[in-house]
């Protein structure tokens, strides 16, 4: 089995704002002297573990990333009976297990029963919790410190086997992230632009106004992106335990996600779903490398050049630079391109498997 597999992804968004910075403008970078629309890796990560296709076929095998379990628990021991009082402080010693909770002083209610941190929970911890709740309920009294012991190093949890865990107060229980994924990037320059908007009142019948009942604006942009994506195999199986049948079934449900999967920023307004048009898949047990360097000139095709064909000759011209300098950068290859009609989504699951 080849240790490491890279994707480089090439998907053309149209006008759309898939990912907001604190102004809600679209987020950008500069490379090569150019600026570049960007969307973030934490923003597709999100989409992709979100995503239908997880939920469906990682079903039982996907935590739950959140900083208010405490509130579940607490809510499902006062629905068996047990008093505010009692349910609160046996809550907070289940919570407190998984960070350092929030202050009792908060002002909102059952802020107190928060950690401060998004913890990742794997399936097993949290039917550990659900079971450890139900036994407290029906003795009615508080865990032993025995019974605290909820934490456990994430053996079927997917999500958090590719993308890791890290929990500050508790690090033998870490999770080294067996995917890496980078923020994706135009391989041209790319301008935010302003969508000036208005909107009218149903109710207005231009008799007396005929003007807009609210005025507005939004930036947005499109673009081609490059996307690199490293997976570390045998960290991956390892860190799902060995189970060499879900690894398989967790690199399919990543493959269909990356190539069929958008960020979710503003589509009711712009509807800018896209799939891959371009997937080149590496394997082989070599340090990896990102192809990100074949667009450092932005890309500017002329006549009647096409941007995505300019973009795939771009990539291959780097890797095979790349194999000349360095020997080869990887063992086995397989593309996908849609422009040109050839190659699968199923053979390139199969390769990425094998």
């Amino acid at each position: 089995m080849s240790r490491f597999v890279q994707l480089h992804v090439l998907t053309s968004y149209p006008p759309s704002n898939l990912n907001r910075d604190d102004t809600g403008r679209p987020k950008t970078a500069l490379m090569g002297g150019a600026m570049r629309l960007r969307l973030s890796s934490q923003s597709q990560k999100r989409a992709w573990r979100t995503s239908d296709i997880f939920e469906t076929s990682l079903a039982g095998n996907l935590g739950t990333r959140t900083k208010w379990m405490g509130k579940e628990v607490f809510q499902e021991l006062k629905k068996s009976g047990i008093a505010e009082k009692p349910a609160r402080e046996w809550t907070k010693a289940i919570a407190a297990r998984f960070g350092k909770l929030k202050s009792d002083k908060k002002t909102e209610k059952d802020e107190d029963l928060e950690i401060e941190q998004l913890a990742h929970f794997s399936p097993e911890e949290i039917a550990a919790i659900n079971a450890l709740a139900a036994t407290c309920a029906a003795r009615g009294s508080a865990p032993a410190e025995s019974e605290l012991a909820l934490l456990s190093k994430p053996r079927h949890a997917v999500d958090i086997a590719m993308f890791g865990r890290m929990l500050a107060d508790s690090p033998a229980f870490n999770v080294e992230a067996a995917v890496q994924v980078s923020h994706a990037i135009t391989v041209h320059k790319a301008a935010v632009e302003d969508d000036y908007f208005v909107a009218v009142d149903d109710l207005n019948d231009g008799q007396e106004d005929s003007g807009a009942s609210h005025i507005g604006e939004r930036g947005y942009g499109a673009g081609l992106f490059y996307l690199y994506l490293c997976v570390n195999r045998e960290l991956l199986q390892e860190n799902l335990g060995g189970d060499e049948a879900l690894t398989n079934k967790a690199l399919d449900a990543l493959l269909n996600a990356v190539t069929r999967v958008s960020p979710t920023g503003m589509q009711n307004s712009f509807a800018s779903r896209a799939y891959a048009s371009y997937v080149l898949a590496e394997k082989g047990d070599q340090q990896p490398r990102s192809l990100a360097q074949a667009f450092l000139k932005p890309i500017t095709p002329y006549g009647d050049q096409n941007m995505l064909g300019v973009a795939v000759e771009a990539i291959r011209t780097r890797y095979k630079n790349f194999d000349k300098v360095y020997g080869e950068c990887a063992e086995l290859r397989y593309e996908i391109d849609v422009e040109a009609g050839e190659g699968t989504l199923p053979e390139l699951i199969a390769f990425v498997q094998s």
